[in-house]
C-alpha cells in the first residue's frame, strides 16, 4: 500500500449504490425495464455518503456506465462536486446471456438527458459492451475503457461502474491479466470505493473496495 503524495494522480472507481430489484424483488415484474433497475432507498443514501467522501478530493471527471443504478450514484456525485457525467458505455455491466435473455433496454440518450441533466452531450464513449460475452471479455474491455480515459483525460478521475467492470477497471489499470483477477479485489460491496494512485508510471492500489464512508445505521 502507498500514501498519496501531493502530485499523484488518483483514479476513484465506484461501484454503484444497492439496487432496488434485490430489496424489492416484485418491483421488476411491473417494470418497463426489469433488467436497469434503479437504486433503493439504502443505494441512494450510499450514493449521497459516496459524495461526501470524494467532496475534498481534486476530481475533475466523472465517468458512467449508461445503467440507470450507475447514472444514479453518478448523478449525486455530479451535483456534489459541480461537474458534468460522461456516459461511458466501456464501464457498461457484463451483458452475459445468463443474466440477460436478451440485450437489455436501458435509457435512450434523449430520456438520460431529461432524467440527468448534468449529462455531458459531447462526450464519445472509449469502449462498448457486447451482447453475449463472456466473463473474460467483460473484463478486458473495461480494463482497455479504463486505460483510455487514463490516457485521454491526465487529471483526477472518478468512474462508476458495476462488480465487473469495477474489477476489470482495476486490473486493466495495474496490467493485471483478466485471468488473474480473481484475488485482487476480494469482495465487492455496493458504494465502495477503490482507489488507484499513478506514480513512476505506473498505478498502485491504495484501497481495494473501501467502505469506511458508508453509514451502517438504518441500511
Amino acid at each position: 500500500m502507498v500514501d498519496k503524495e501531493e502530485n499523484d494522480r488518483v483514479i476513484w472507481i465506484v461501484r454503484h449504490g444497492a439496487r432496488l430489484d434485490f430489496e424489492d424483488p416484485g418491483w421488476s415484474a411491473a417494470a418497463r425495464r426489469p433488467h436497469d433497475p434503479p437504486l433503493s432507498p439504502r443505494g441512494l443514501r450510499e450514493a449521497e455518503q459516496i459524495a461526501r467522501r470524494l467532496s475534498t478530493e481534486s476530481v475533475s471527471h466523472i465517468f458512467s456506465s449508461p445503467f440507470f443504478r450507475t447514472l444514479q450514484t453518478a448523478d449525486v456525485l455530479a451535483r456534489e462536486l459541480l461537474l458534468p457525467i460522461k456516459v461511458e458505455k466501456g464501464l457498461a455491466e457484463w451483458l452475459n446471456r445468463e443474466w440477460f435473455p436478451e440485450p437489455p433496454e436501458i435509457l435512450s440518450t434523449e430520456e438520460s438527458l431529461s432524467q440527468f441533466p448534468r449529462i455531458e452531450k459531447g462526450y464519445r464513449s472509449r469502449g462498448s459492451a457486447v451482447y453475449g460475452e463472456s466473463g473474460h471479455q467483460a473484463l478486458k474491455r473495461s480494463g482497455e475503457t479504463a486505460r483510455r480515459l487514463a490516457s485521454d483525460f491526465p487529471e483526477d478521475c472518478v468512474l462508476v461502474g458495476h462488480g465487473a467492470s469495477v474489477l476489470g477497471a482495476t486490473v486493466g489499470l495495474l496490467g493485471i491479466p483478466p485471468s488473474e483477477s480473481g484475488a485482487v479485489l476480494g469482495d465487492m460491496p455496493y458504494g465502495c470505493l477503490v482507489k488507484l494512485v499513478q506514480r513512476d508510471h505506473g498505478w498502485q492500489l491504495v484501497l481495494p473496495c473501501d467502505t469506511s464512508h458508508l453509514e451502517t445505521t438504518g441500511l
